[in-house]
């Protein structure tokens, strides 16, 4: 291989990785404008992240909804769709989970956690469909039915936690909890950290995600459409169907969340559990373009930015876990910046 082609495959991953330097590297210079050592600031960032096997375990936690909601973006991405109601969608899934938990508790171990999972990603699945459906068949952009139904949702999961399923034992806003049949097993390497085999449910996510992407029909359906209608319709293929089903994968995906928050942490649905995993996600689709790999990289820096931050209320005087939004926010700027890499790669 050729110098230059060797250049041209590896270009965009040397753009990524020099975006994220960019953006941290700006993000660390407002720490010192703010008066705190951007190097203090870092090894903090760092030590709370990955400092121990708990600290690990929490990064890893909270890198399983984001690679999940990455992944759900991202498949929308490759359709020419923009999903903006993971956030929705992640929602109903927990509270599918948590009901199923509840209802059906007497299913033994192990088909109580697999019928809670079928549950979550089913309602997702339905609530990306709906979406689907609109832009499919009625014209309507999925950006404004996704966000309009990521209201319905919080509305929807509301009433149901708090009107159909409510705690009696508790005055928070949360159903009651699931059978210990649901329960799943905590990755104990981690400590006390609430890591579980969610985590290699979202990584095997991503293997399916790349797989489907590059090794079957469906796959280089939603290619194709996502790169031209028009051509695709010429090849046979029906842009509508794939747009429905890129929405219903999508929602599936979002929906999966719940079994780790539900199934193996918190044991029943709380409103508000989701600290915008489903808008996260959209960053980490957007950093990690498509590649299966360079999503699980995404989510695993944001996972590790939203726990590392953490201890910045309690280790600097003039910076807070606030810094993780700006962090995201730059990296997300420096990636978006094909032009000023595109002005860089003619000059070099």
């Amino acid at each position: 291989m050729s110098w230059g082609r060797a250049m041209d495959r590896w270009m965009p991953v040397l753009r990524a990785l020099l975006s994220v330097i960019a953006g941290f590297a700006a993000g660390l210079a407002v720490t010192w404008v703010a008066g705190e050592s951007p190097w203090n600031v870092f090894m903090i960032l760092i030590r709370s992240a990955f400092g121990s096997w708990y600290d690990l375990g929490m990064t890893l936690f909270y890198t399983t909804p984001l690679l999940l909601t990455g992944l759900s973006v991202a498949i929308c991405f490759q359709a020419g769709l923009f999903n903006i109601g993971a956030e929705g969608q992640l929602t109903l899934g927990a509270l599918a989970a948590a009901v199923t938990g509840v209802v059906l508790a007497g299913l033994p171990w192990p088909l109580a956690p697999v019928a809670a999972a079928a549950a979550a990603f089913g309602t997702g699945a339905f609530w990306g469909w709906i979406a689907g459906w609109l832009r499919a068949r009625r014209g309507s952009h999925e950006v404004i039915t996704t966000i309009m139904l990521n209201f319905v949702a919080a509305g929807l999961s509301s009433y149901v936690a708090l009107y159909l399923f409510p705690n009696p034992d508790s005055q928070n806003p949360e159903t009651r909890p699931v059978a210990k049949s649901f329960l799943i097993q905590h990755l104990s390497v981690f400590g006390d950290a609430p890591v579980s085999t969610a985590l290699i449910l979202a990584v095997a996510m991503c293997v399916a995600y790349g797989f489907l992407m590059r090794r079957t029909v469906l796959g280089f359906e939603l290619r194709s459409v996502g790169q031209s209608e028009r051509a695709a319709r010429v090849a046979g293929i029906d842009p509508g169907k794939i747009q429905i089903l890129a929405m219903v994968l999508a929602g599936g995906l979002a929906g999966l969340v719940g079994v780790g928050e539900v199934l193996g942490n918190a044991e029943k649905f709380k409103l508000g559990f989701s600290p915008q995993y489903g808008f996260v996600g959209i960053a980490v689709a957007l950093l990690g373009r498509g590649n299966p790999v360079g999503v699980a990289a995404a989510a695993l820096l944001f996972g590790a930015l939203h726990k590392g931050t953490g201890d910045l209320d309690f280790e600097t005087e003039n910076v807070t876990r606030d810094l993780s939004m700006i962090l995201q926010a730059l990296v997300i700027l420096s990636v978006s910046a094909d032009g000023l890499w595109d002005w860089v790669k003619r000059r070099v």
